[in-house]
């Protein structure tokens, strides 16, 4: 691994950091994606308009979409600099720029592409993932919303639930059952679709923490014409491992625990007392733990090096990617969770300006258990990376070969 900038990756660098000084948002402040309120929206628009304007908003994206015709590792280095300074407002973006748009730049006819990439990558829409159903879990090819065929238009009926931002954005991207009498995977189909049109309802959920990002959404006789469709009929299972696999990479690709990481748990724990009347940090089983902490941490960090170093050649990145999420997830819950349990009575307030850490333990708390769920649960990626990366045999199916019509349901 090479941990240094080569002389051309350098000078990019300086030149992004005097870029940025020059223009980033001061005191800017994101919030959790899909739980920003409209002056935030407003906040990520401007900021995206404006990178977009310079180059930046999709570096390695074709200058003919949009982008800035860079390459990754140019990519990686606005996206260090852009978080040193905190601006990293895209939030609203994040699913469209990371998972939806690289769908339909793969599948679409090139009069969809025209119509959509630009639009997103300057900020003027906004787009949802529509996969996850209540009945499903993790099984993305358990999708129950129909679509049936009426003339050159398909009438969809369904639900879909834990779709983030879907009570702010334009349009999504939709994964239908088209063909029941096919084994589950066979038969879907994905489609753009408005999220304007007659009959979609999207209703956000109230959570734990707070937010209220995530939403179900109800179609209710939702007519859309067959040229929204991506990619080939019935052949949704594929096109949706495109959006999956940028949507594991975007979930996967923060780096940092939650919290500020070991090392603000280091600094709490120097400043909080533990049983015996002595600072926390002198407790030999804490120690410990933040030692396991800093060793994930870090090599979560050598990890993403030996990636970085992939692309910085103009290789493509490893296996070594796939087990990132996975840890980061993981350590992420089990940190914020030692660390209230430190603030002792002060660890049941989420108030900025009284609990310590501006309460950022709290927020990590009750966010981190959706880490471990979004872009697949800790058992789908356990099976990734066994099946894919170790080469282990993979898990008996016995609905392999069952037409989905005839798959049991509960009563």
């Amino acid at each position: 691994m090479d941990f240094n900038d080569t002389p051309d990756e350098a000078a990019y660098r300086t030149k992004v950091r005097g870029w940025l000084e020059a223009n980033a948002p001061k005191g800017a402040q994101g919030r959790s994606l899909g739980d920003e309120d409209e002056g935030d929206l407003a906040a990520s628009k401007a900021w995206q308009k404006k990178k977009a304007e310079a180059g930046y908003a999709q570096i390695t994206w074709p200058r003919e979409w949009g982008g800035g015709g860079g390459t990754q590792i140019q990519r990686v280095i606005f996206s260090q600099e852009e978080a040193r300074v905190g601006a990293s407002l895209g939030g609203p973006f994040a699913i469209g720029l990371g998972m939806c748009i690289p769908t339909v730049m793969a599948t679409a006819d090139e009069e969809t592409k025209k119509r959509f990439i630009g639009p997103a990558v300057r900020g003027e829409e906004i787009w949802c993932q529509l996969f996850s159903e209540p009945s499903g879990g993790s099984d993305v090819a358990a999708i129950r919303t129909r679509a049936v065929k009426d003339g050159d238009e398909w009438v969809i009926n369904g639900q879909k639930i834990w779709t983030s931002g879907a009570h702010y954005a334009d349009y999504g991207i939709v994964l239908v059952r088209t063909d029941p009498d096919a084994v589950k995977h066979k038969g879907l189909t994905m489609f753009w679709i408005d999220m304007k049109s007659p009959g979609v309802v999207a209703r956000p959920i109230h959570q734990m923490s707070g937010a209220s990002g995530f939403n179900e959404v109800f179609f209710t006789d939702v007519r859309i014409k067959d040229s929204q469709r991506l990619g080939k009929l019935h052949d949704g299972w594929n096109v949706s491992i495109i959006t999956l696999m940028n949507e594991r990479a975007s979930v996967g690709g923060g780096g940092g625990s939650a919290g500020g990481g070991s090392l603000s748990v280091m600094r709490l724990a120097r400043d909080v007392l533990g049983a015996g009347g002595e600072a926390a940090a002198k407790d030999p089983a804490l120690r410990e733990k933040i030692a396991d902490w800093y060793i994930q941490s870090e090599g979560l960090r050598f990890t993403g090096m030996r990636s970085l170093t992939a692309l910085s050649k103009g290789q493509m990145p490893g296996p070594e990617a796939s087990i990132t999420k996975l840890v980061m997830a993981n350590v992420a819950q089990d940190l914020a969770s030692q660390a209230v349990e430190l603030e002792d009575q002060f660890g049941i307030i989420q108030e900025d300006g009284v609990s310590p850490a501006k309460a950022a333990f709290q927020h990590s708390l009750m966010n981190s258990p959706g880490m471990r769920i979004a872009g697949g649960t800790d058992e789908i990626l356990k099976n990734i990376i066994a099946e894919r990366v170790l080469g282990l045999p993979g898990d008996i199916r016995v609905d392999k070969n069952v037409p989905f019509k005839d798959l049991p349901v509960g009563r």
